[in-house]
Order: structure tokens, then sequence, then C-alpha cells
């Protein structure tokens, strides 16, 4: 058994199918396929069942995949102890941030921190939460950059800069004419939001307790699964409504029909954080990633 069989076995208890964990791996379907069939056969038991519609471990399974976990944990803090032989700012660093936050800070430190570590490569990619914190805990990403919450066994969280939210809206929407914006003023009918995967978007509801029980008249208005901010933006801009953003997403608004105002609520904002596994041992890499943040804040609005 390897490293790599350990590998796809988790990926694929999570993902639950055999495309999706494929794409993941970055391997072909029948090669996965063929890959864990192997390892079923070496071990003598099966470790997934089919259903129609996907894929999932079986009672042994799940705990040789738990087991494979432990093992993929170890084999990243073994890499992580070379690493630490060498130059902390002489070999790659492997960063990953959510989709609300990699695009828009990305831009701003990635400049800084090639000048603070000239000799240093960076490794960026975006994911949801819930991905890239299992890529972090794989060893496949060094350090991720999340929206607290953010709790996982082994990780050490640094909060990094609090981020207001603002309200985006067309310059001739009747709300356009306050200078700051309440939840009540906002007609949920028309608010457009990110769907379901989205930690944002959760945050958002947080801040809108009433928004479950609205009646909403076209759910592609607050269930837009698998979208983006800038689809938000654009979907603004093209009339159907309106929509809440973090203050960094809301900096790049260069139409001009469009506007933002001041999101008042007392929950509505974010503390973006550093997290990286306790054993990494390049703290010499995190400060300067997290140097690199600070000393080129996002400006205001």
């Amino acid at each position: 058994m390897t490293l790599t069989e350990f590998r796809y076995i988790v990926t694929l208890a999570q993902q639950q199918y055999f495309g999706r964990a494929a794409e993941l791996c970055h391997v072909s379907q029948p090669t996965l396929s063929i890959a864990v069939k192997k390892l079923a056969k070496e071990l003598g038991v099966e470790l997934f069942e089919r259903s129609k519609n996907s894929v999932r471990a079986t009672p042994v399974g799940e705990q040789a995949v738990t087991q494979a976990q432990r093992g993929l944990e170890e084999s990243a803090a073994i890499q992580d102890i070379a690493a630490a032989g060498k130059d902390q700012l002489n070999s790659p660093l492997h960063v990953g941030a959510i989709f609300t936050i990699g695009p828009y800070l990305f831009p701003h430190f990635i400049p800084v921190l090639q000048k603070l570590a000239p000799q240093m490569p960076l490794v960026v990619e975006e994911g949801f939460t819930g991905t890239i914190r299992q890529r972090l805990r794989k060893g496949e990403l060094d350090v991720i950059i999340v929206a607290l919450p953010f709790t996982e066994p082994d990780v050490v969280t640094q909060p990094l800069y609090e981020e207001p939210f603002v309200v985006l809206l067309t310059k001739d929407h009747p709300l356009a004419k306050n200078k700051t914006i309440k939840p009540r003023d906002i007609n949920q009918d028309e608010l457009l939001m990110l769907g379901e995967g989205h930690c944002f978007g959760d945050q958002v509801r947080e801040a809108l307790p009433d928004l479950d029980k609205a009646t909403t008249h076209n759910n592609l208005r607050t269930h837009s699964e698998g979208s983006s901010l800038e689809t938000l933006r654009h979907m603004v801009a093209s009339g159907l409504g309106i929509t809440i953003l973090p203050r960094s997403a809301a900096l790049g608004t260069s139409h001009k029909g469009l506007v933002t105002r001041i999101f008042d609520c007392p929950s509505a904002k974010r503390t973006v954080a550093l997290a990286w596994r306790a054993s990494f041992p390049r703290h010499k890499a995190i400060d300067a990633l997290r140097d690199a943040i600070k000393k080129n804040p996002l400006p205001t609005i």
C-alpha cells in the first residue's frame, strides 16, 4: 500500500463520487478506481459500497480511511521536519484561501511577499472552507486564509484583520440615497446571495435572521449554488436586485452604475485569519506571509 492509495481512499470517502474524487486527485476516474480495487484486494476486505447515486465507505472502510488520514498527516509532518532543516524562506509555500477572500487579497500581498522573501516561490489556490481544510490536514497546503470561526484539531489560527460588509446596489435604487442601510431596510425578495457551501453566505444569513422566514419569488436570487461574488456583482449591475459583499470584494467595483453603502448591522463583519498545522516548522515563512498581508492592507472605501 502507498500514500497515493491512502490519498485516493480518503478523497473518495469525502466526495462519495469517483469522478469528483479523481478530479481532486488529478487522475483519471479509471486510474482511481483501479487503485482503490487494488488496495481492497491487498487488504482482503471491501472498502466501499456503491449505491445508485454515490459511493460510501463500508464500516471497515471507514476505519481504514481514518487510519489512512493519519498516515497522510504523519507523512506531511515528516516533510515539514525535513523542510525545517533547510532555509525556511527558500522553498515553496503553498497557500490556500476561500473563494470570497483569495481573489481580493492575493493581488495585494503577493508583490510585498515577493520582496520580503524573493527566494520563496508561492503556490496559491482557492476553494471552499471544507476543501482547503482537508488539504491543510493532508499537508497539501502549508497555510490557509479563512474567515473565523474556524476550529480544527492541531491547527493554529491567528486573526489578521476585521472586514465589514457593505451593500452593493445600482445608483437609481431607492436605498442608494441612504448613507447607511439597516437590515430592516432590505427587501429580502430582491437580495442576491451565494448558495450553500460558501461560509460568507452563511455569515450574511446570520446578519439577517429573518431571511429564512421570508418568501422569495425567485429561487435564483437567494440560492445561487456555486456562484461567486463576481457573479452577484454582475447580477446587480443587470438590475436583478441588490447584494451584500465583504468590503474587499466591493473595492473593485468599476461599473459606473453601481454604488456601495455601509451595512449598519453589528454582526455584518468577518475576521480573516491564517491557519496552519501546529507541527509546521517553517515559522519564518508564516511570519513573512503575515507581515506581507499586514504591510499592505486593503484600502478603505
